[in-house]
């Protein structure tokens, strides 16, 4: 008999989801954690560290772990997954769990085994990798196991992830390191160069969410939404308040954009015609955070010339679906890597 628990593990750049085999899921929090500055002690972890973002004292310092989807900083990421495995298990487990984790597809051996290594020391019994997209789509229901091509693009907050999959595997993949942070970078860029306001990284972030649009329609009169943000003037050193408009935003997050939807396209100028063909029927799932901004799903239809679609619960698809593999291990042992 199993005694151990089972829990899948979508290690995103800006997310963390965390799914524990038959409760579904069971955390959702930021890849964000405060530390001290001299000893490197973990203070605090998720939600309650990102309230910390660019608000702390100068003896802590609070920061993401992972960069474009990968390790960037391997303690910190070891403490991390250890305090979510806790939470998702609680601290008095006597089985060790078995734990998958999620990786982007483009990301080297050494990342690979960075990963396996840092979830075997937070404590698993077993640790399995299984690649991004294919998570992605397990968690949108696509039927990956047909001899049909599917494509899907799932759009995080730190890498963008596009493969073909048919039968089971990966036949094309390619791995953007772009996508929603690059998007609030641009976003802080602009307003110092345009209006010589620093804004910080959850600022950025909320214009993103609230007035971000992928595609504009200039012809209609107006700005469409608009928004007041404060930040510190480069200029006089003081705090200042400017009103953004949604033409703006568009202006700065397109050129972004257009390097995400160039992934994409990439993807598809190496697809065997037959799945292609395949392809242009079923048309582009996207999934992931970022694909939640108004209108990019029509953007990169009008770019690509292919029908593309947002799946229901883009943010928790990887996450299912990484579930949904660690649930029927022998099904998808082929995709899957362990340790």
């Amino acid at each position: 008999m199993n005694f151990s628990k089972k829990i899948g593990i979508d290690l995103g750049t800006a997310n963390t989801l965390v799914y524990l085999a038959g409760e579904g899921i069971v955390l959702n929090e930021p890849t964000v954690v405060a530390v001290t500055a001299e000893e490197d002690r973990v203070v605090a972890v998720g939600k309650e560290a990102k309230e910390m973002l660019g608000r702390t004292p100068g003896n802590i310092v609070a920061l993401r772990p992972l960069r474009d989807g990968v390790i960037a900083n391997y303690t910190i990421t070891e403490a991390m997954l250890s305090y979510f495995i806790d939470k998702a298990c609680g601290k008095s487990r006597f089985f060790k769990p078995e734990v998958m984790v999620c990786i982007p597809s483009g990301v080297t051996q050494v990342e690979r085994r960075a990963v396996l290594d840092a979830t075997m020391a937070a404590g698993a019994k077993v640790a399995y990798l299984i690649d991004e997209p294919l998570a992605a789509a397990i968690g949108a229901k696509i039927p990956i196991a047909q001899a049909a091509g599917h494509m899907v693009v799932d759009i995080g907050g730190g890498s963008t992830e596009a493969a073909v999959i048919s039968l089971g595997g990966v036949v094309v993949h390619n791995s953007v390191r772009v996508a929603g942070n690059k998007i609030d970078e641009a976003i802080a860029n602009y307003t110092k160069k345009k209006f010589n306001l620093l804004i910080g990284e959850r600022t950025s972030e909320e214009v993103k969410i609230e007035i971000a649009n992928a595609l504009v329609d200039e012809r209609k009169s107006g700005d469409g939404k608009r928004m007041e943000i404060r930040g510190r003037d480069t200029v006089s050193g003081l705090p200042r308040t400017i009103e953004l408009s949604e033409i703006q935003i568009n202006e700065a997050i397109l050129p972004v954009l257009m390097d995400i939807i160039q992934g994409v396209k990439g993807v598809l100028e190496q697809t065997p015609p037959e799945l292609a063909a395949d392809i242009i029927d079923k048309g582009i799932v996207m999934s992931g955070g970022t694909s939640q901004l108004l209108n990019f799903d029509k953007l990169m239809t009008q770019i690509t010339g292919v029908p593309c679609h947002v799946a229901e619960d883009p943010l928790l698809c990887v996450v299912r679906g990484t579930g949904v593999a660690l649930e029927n291990i022998e099904l998808y042992k082929r995709s899957i890597s362990r340790k």
